[in-house]
């Protein structure tokens, strides 16, 4: 989890099930915003559904398509 430009980084994350690994460039202040109780659509608006549910779940879209079709 590392690689900043001013108030973004790049974070690596692990899909739980298949391995696949991702790199998402988030703000920090926007992640700090959603560990501390903001809902995650309003502290990172810009990300995708599948992007949120990888933060959240460590699940990636497919795999998440996959358990829930």
């Amino acid at each position: 989890m590392i690689a900043k430009n001013d108030d973004r980084q790049d974070f690596y994350v692990a899909c739980r099930c298949c391995g696949e690994h991702f790199s998402l460039n988030l703000s920090v202040s926007a992640l700090q915003a959603w560990q501390n109780g903001e809902l995650i659509q309003n502290a990172m608006p810009e990300l995708s559904a599948d992007e949120r549910e990888l933060l959240i779940s460590h699940t990636c879209g497919d795999c998440w398509e996959k358990m829930f079709s």
